[in-house]
């Protein structure tokens, strides 16, 4: 195999393996052809699904090896013997199992019993084919035996006694026996069936560069996708570009998005397929990996940056400083497990441990060699639910929501992977920026505000600003009303203005370029009210699910997106009924109040009415009284 084929081919071979391994059900003799039905043969289903799975096509030729005791063909000499299964001559008979906790090796002068020799075979069998057979099963076994005689002797052990069988192993009869083979087949010339490995032109200055970013099928990830894309083209970014987009078969039927940017298409991993667990981050390394085995690049450079991300500038190794073996990528401070228990339990290599994660700039060798063990190590960190613990991980939702960063790490710390750490690539809007340093990416992870005005990705999550023509975001303040004494503060506001004037910029393209009509000052009046009201549905909504949200602030988990979904659905008819109670109420209260003054004015006019009358009266008394 060529070893660009192997490169492409040994990640695969191992983790199908383990797949293969681990589907029990699929045992059975009649399925699989183990006649043990144990699973045994997994390894070999590994190396077929993982040769399939990259492409890779045999020429298959029976001509190479033989299991001894098997007869070989007419006029095949064939160059390996694979003692693998029982084989016997005539009475003797050999089988590696039986040897299987033997020391034969540390025992001087110990060999294997001897088969028969030479000449016995010749009185045994007439048949040309079938004494060629029997005569390779003797070489077989003679030539382990020979090698156990002179591993002897290179350790030290005393000359063997003289006997038939070791004079017939100098004999030039055994030597004559044992000759080099040469292969007659038809000869074959070298083909890759697929190159993986880096090449750079030979006129290029600078070596090749690709970038990659990661998304599934929703219409959150689409309006990330057109902001990153949007910032891609006016970045300089030297090279190509590819989303890598998972998604489950059912979600591409009803998927709008394939035109977003150029998609390199992976089967959704968010429902882990052995363990049912809902992981949707661990789509990234999977996705990485994926294409790692179905792509031919020439690039000897990646990229990886993550969806919700703006570029300001280009990103290149050279400026960098990334390498072979050192690759380049921006620090994630919260990673505290790297320097506690658990990087112990998960790395061999706990000091190699990097707090980072981002962006990264990794020569397309170390990404081979390290993109199954960061699948690998991020499955092992998400099971771990017994380190889940925020004083461990420094997750502050205990969920083990930054399980693939931690495998980031892991993994790279597990082959010595040494990353230059850069505080000058990436910053979050919201976050005061290092004087001087010219920043090449927003990472518009976290919420982030100027005043009265603030953005968080999370808000947008159920909003198909996409496809809807014109819709964007709130905008963010104008610059020129940023008027801070604090340097610091104003720049950090500047900032965030720009990235959101970014997002919306490239929404503003994508509408453009999908010819969205063209919209009166009216309707456009309308339509901005519109906008309005949505948005403001849709925070009422977020800030509800947050509530209740285990995710952490760039992810939400399955149950979390369906509270989302009911909670956007009803909304609605619930503030209207609460508006109905209201009413009703304060109805009731103004009948009562006013029937309290009717009765009021009643009793008063009666009392008053009986004053009168007795008042009356006295003065009738007392006139009489004068008469």
């Amino acid at each position: 195999m060529h070893i660009d084929d192997l490169r492409a081919l040994a990640p695969l071979w191992l983790s199908k393996t383990e797949e293969v391994r681990q589907d029990k059900s699929h045992w059975s003799t009649n399925i699989t052809g183990d006649i043990y039905g144990m699973g045994w043969i997994s390894e070999m289903y590994g190396y077929s699904f993982g040769a399939a799975e990259v492409g890779l096509r045999h020429k298959i030729n029976d001509d190479i090896m033989i299991y001894p005791g098997y007869t070989p063909r007419p006029g095949i000499e064939p160059l390996i013997l694979h003692y693998g299964l029982p084989f016997k001559v005539g009475n003797w008979s050999f089988s590696k199992l039986e040897h299987h906790e033997d020391g034969i090796i540390y025992d001087c002068n110990r060999l294997f019993p001897p088969p028969p020799f030479p000449r016995e075979i010749e009185m045994m069998e007439s048949d040309p084919n079938i004494k060629r057979g029997l005569f390779l099963s003797i070489e077989c076994i003679n030539t382990l035996n020979e090698g156990l005689l002179l591993h002897h002797a290179s350790v030290g052990c005393p000359k063997p006694q003289w006997s038939k069988y070791l004079s017939f192993l100098k004999s030039r009869r055994f030597s004559e026996l044992t000759k080099p083979k040469y292969w007659k087949g038809q000869q074959v010339d070298s083909i890759v069936t697929m190159q993986h490995v880096a090449l750079s032109k030979a006129n290029s200055e600078y070596p090749k560069i690709h970038t990659l970013f990661s998304t599934e099928c929703s219409s959150y990830f689409d309006w990330q996708t057109v902001g990153l894309m949007h910032s891609f083209r006016l970045s300089g970014q030297p090279g190509n570009i590819t989303r890598l987009l998972s998604c489950t078969d059912e979600d591409l039927k009803n998927y709008k998005g394939h035109d977003l940017a150029p998609t390199h298409y992976v089967p959704s991993m968010s429902r882990h397929p052995l363990t049912g667990d809902w992981y949707p981050a661990i789509n990234k390394p999977a996705a990485v990996l994926h294409w790692l085995n179905h792509v031919q690049t020439d690039a000897e450079f990646l990229v990886i940056l993550d969806a919700d991300m703006i570029m300001r500038g280009p990103i290149t190794p050279w400026e960098y400083g990334a390498k072979r073996g050192h690759p380049v990528s921006t620090p994630y401070e919260y990673l505290i497990g790297c320097d506690n228990i658990l990087a112990k339990i998960h790395t061999r290599n706990p000091s190699a441990c990097d707090k980072v994660g981002g962006v990264i700039i990794m020569h397309i060798d170390d990404l081979r060699r390290f993109a199954l063990l960061w699948l690998h190590k991020s499955e092992e960190v998400r099971a771990d639910k017994a380190h889940y613990a925020t004083n461990i991980t420094g997750d502050i939702y205990n969920s083990g929501w930054i399980s693939e960063m931690y495998g980031y790490s892991f993994a790279a710390a597990e082959i010595n992977l040494r990353h230059i750490i850069r505080r000058d690539i990436m910053i979050y809007p919201g976050y005061v920026p290092l004087p001087g340093a010219k920043y090449r990416v927003f990472h518009y992870g976290l919420r982030f505000g100027v005043g009265n005005w603030s953005f968080d990705k999370a808000d947008w999550r159920n909003a198909d600003v996409v496809n809807t023509c014109w819709a964007k975001f709130p905008e963010p303040p104008d610059p020129v009303t940023i008027m801070k004494q604090d340097l610091d503060a104003r720049e950090r506001d500047l900032l965030s203005i720009e990235c959101g004037r970014a997002l919306n910029k490239a929404l503003y393209l994508h509408h453009k370029r999908r010819n969205c009509p063209r919209l009166d000052p009216i309707r456009s009046t309308s339509k901005k009210a519109d906008q309005v009201s949505a948005s403001n549905k849709i925070e009422r909504v977020a800030q509800m699910s947050r509530s209740t949200s285990r995710g952490n602030n760039e992810s939400m988990d399955e149950g979390s997106e369906k509270t989302v979904e009911r909670t956007a659905v009803t909304v609605q008819p619930l503030h209207r009924s609460r508006r109905l109670a209201r009413s009703s109420r304060m109805w009731i209260i103004g009948v009562w109040a006013l029937s309290i003054v009717v009765f009021l004015l009643v009793i008063s006019m009666f009392f008053t009415e009986q004053r009168r009358n007795v008042s009356r009266s006295r003065v009738s008394r007392s006139l009489k009284a004068h008469v």
